[in-house]
């Protein structure tokens, strides 16, 4: 059986489940495109939806002939569909691609997914037990320490988003490239170590909120006490009304500049120079801006 795999950049369990494939005579495939190229083959399809699922289609069109692909769980957001269903919304959406199983992203409820999926796999009960004892190490959180909130000669802005869309290098890489330039020292928010901030998180005081708003809070719990930190960057995915929501019920609760900022896989971000600005030259405490809004009052 050929499986596919796609694990975001910040998986909690990096390696977990390529390890388990590989125990169990099954080496995954993985996507043959690099990022540019995926996100094209996405946006082919689905034009009108959010970078990061244009960007997992076209990684799993590029996969070829597979039997199915295993998609790590995104912490949905409030209203979040795609991240809530990612593997029914794409089979709906789109005829033909192979099955998708959603796979937990950390270790609450894996080991009975890991037996499932390995059930499908090898059909052989014993060498699921034997894989899953070899991969059980694996299936904590790794040890992982904080990322250095301060640079020499540069002023810290927190840059706050989805760990699966933070990670992903096309949106990382230009995005701290133009802070650097400009002069700025970005931590981001998918950098901090994810049982630290959903231990920050347990201070939401809202029972019904989801991993995803949990995550988003906690992170900017975590450095929004942090005076190194001088201004807060909330990112989303274009097309991503949920997420950009959330980020922006946020931001509203801020005492430090903030900017709201919408990412397509663009290298160039003009918004950055005004906020720099005001996070330097202690302007306004509190403005969110988006590119689709411009700077408010």
């Amino acid at each position: 059986m050929r499986v596919g795999l796609l694990e975001t950049h910040a998986a909690r369990l990096p390696g977990y489940w390529s390890a388990f494939l590989k125990e169990l005579g099954s080496e995954p495939v993985l996507p043959a495109l690099d990022d540019a190229e995926a996100l094209a083959l996405g946006r082919e399809s689905l034009p009108n939806e959010p970078l990061s699922v244009q960007l997992t289609l076209g990684r799993i069109l590029s996969m070829g002939r597979v039997d199915a692909v295993l998609l790590g769980q995104w912490p949905a957001v409030s209203g979040d569909a795609w991240s809530e269903a990612l593997p029914d919304l794409l089979a709906r959406r789109i005829s033909g691609l192979p099955t998708l199983i959603s796979v937990p992203d950390g270790p609450d409820g894996l080991e009975g997914a890991a037996t499932e999926l390995g059930l499908r796999v090898s059909q052989n009960a014993g060498r699921v037990r034997l894989a899953l004892e070899k991969v059980r190490p694996m299936a904590q959180d790794p040890r992982a320490s904080q990322p250095a909130l301060t640079r020499a000669s540069r002023v810290t802005v927190a840059v706050i988003g989805p760990r699966a869309l933070l990670s992903e290098p096309l949106v990382q890489g230009p995005l701290r490239a133009a802070l650097d330039d400009l002069g700025l020292h970005a931590v981001f928010s998918h950098e901090l170590p994810v049982a630290d901030v959903l231990k920050r998180a347990e201070r939401l005081e809202q029972p019904r909120a989801t991993a995803g708003d949990r995550e988003l809070f906690g992170a900017v719990s975590m450095l929004g006490g942090k005076g190194a930190v001088k201004g807060f960057m909330f990112v989303s995915g274009a097309r991503d009304g949920s997420t950009a929501a959330a980020l922006s019920r946020l931001a509203e609760r801020q005492h430090k500049p903030t900017l709201l900022l919408s990412v397509d896989g663009q290298a160039d971000f003009p918004e950055l120079a005004a906020f720099r600005d005001r996070v330097t030259l202690g302007g306004v405490t509190r403005t969110p801006v988006s590119e689709s809004e411009g700077e408010g009052a």
